[in-house]
């Protein structure tokens, strides 16, 4: 990360293709104290996701009341546990990004105490600021997946109207190339109204604002990102699902060669459920790190792109952040302090003892 310092930043913005070179190098350089930090949201996910996996087979195999009550009840609170891996993924988020530009600005060293130090400063705030993102990002899938299926019925109609009156090729050009635009459609969708908030928990730790007032920073902040969060999104996507595949492959061939089918999970004995959803989270605690790197570089070039970010980091690694008066800007700060002001002096009240000097 050296090679990124303040002195060094491109007043030109980075495209995707630059986005995800300087993530992965990033990465490369700094990573098992990347690995460190995505570690510990990623296992409480995954451990909620093991025990939920197997107690939702336990519930179709009992015929116990009571064991039945059991396993439903693992069921929901291991869904819980999943939920807050997720959510605490975001909020980490948050403080890689602080870390990050706490690089730049001061060369500090990336480490993951300095990132959990920073998520523990505004720790609710961040726990609340990710529900939000998580809420929004479910809606944004859900509206995304009913314009899609709109799109597919009124695919298949034309379909079905071209197979009664032209060639069987023609339908099936029709349609192949319909449903890849309709599926880049939703998608661009999707990741037009989550680009929306993709800058929250970074505006929280690096500029020091309040949860709605940051909402409000993120949306003006994400204009034109739609192509580039798009990539990195399907990059880390695709690069965790073939380091996961790398992993199952050789799992689902010693399962088959010893009588297991890989493909009917509920006939899965035991330790073969466990070391495949063992093995699932592998991959994530592997990639996590360039997705938040990824997000950490795009808020950065963000700035870069509508506020000369970059000349602000050499001029507040030069001359020190500007002090925090009571000034109003639309800027946020190079780096907000994470220190809590301290309360004003009490002044000692008089005493109301009369002194006697007769």
């Amino acid at each position: 990360m050296s090679s990124l310092s303040a002195n060094h930043l491109s007043l030109a913005p980075l495209g995707a293709g630059d986005l995800i070179d300087r993530a992965v190098r990033l990465y490369r350089r700094h990573l098992f104290v990347l690995i460190r930090t995505a570690a510990p949201p990623v296992i409480i996910g995954a451990a909620g996701w093991i025990v939920f996996s197997l107690s939702f087979r336990r519930v179709f195999w009992t015929y116990d009341q009571s064991e039945l009550a059991l396993y439903v009840f693992l069921c929901f609170l291991s869904l819980v546990v999943t939920f807050a891996g997720y959510l605490l993924t975001l909020v980490v988020m948050g403080g890689a990004t602080r870390t990050l530009v706490a690089h730049l600005l001061r060369n500090d060293p990336v480490t993951a105490r300095a990132t959990y130090s920073a998520v523990r400063s505004r720790f609710w705030g961040l726990v609340g600021a990710s529900l939000i993102v998580l809420v929004w990002i479910s809606v944004s899938a859900f509206a995304a997946f009913i314009g899609w299926e709109i799109m597919a019925g009124i695919l298949i109609f034309i379909i079905a109207f071209l197979a009664s009156v032209t060639f069987y090729v023609v339908p099936v050009i029709f349609g192949t190339v319909g449903f890849i635009a309709a599926t880049f459609l939703a998608l661009w969708v999707f990741f037009f109204i989550v680009g929306r908030v993709a800058y929250v928990p970074q505006v929280m730790l690096v500029e020091g604002k309040g949860v709605f007032e940051s909402f409000s920073r993120s949306f003006n902040l994400a204009r034109g990102n739609v192509r580039r969060l798009m990539a990195m999104t399907l990059f880390t996507t695709f690069a965790t699902y073939s380091a996961l595949m790398i992993l199952l492959v050789p799992l689902g061939w010693y399962g088959y060669l010893h009588g297991i089918d890989p493909l009917n999970a509920t006939l899965w004995p035991a330790w073969y459920a466990i070391t495949y959803n063992v093995l699932t989270p592998l991959s994530s605690i592997l990639l996590t790190p360039v997705w938040m790197l990824g997000l950490s570089l795009l808020y950065v070039d963000e700035r870069v792109r509508h506020e000369g970010y970059d000349i602000e980091l050499m001029a507040a690694r030069q001359l020190g952040e500007l002090p925090n008066v009571d000034v109003t800007s639309p800027l946020g700060t190079a780096l907000s302090s994470n220190e809590r002001p301290l309360p004003p002096p009490t002044t000692p009240r008089p005493s109301s003892r009369i002194l006697d000097l007769s």
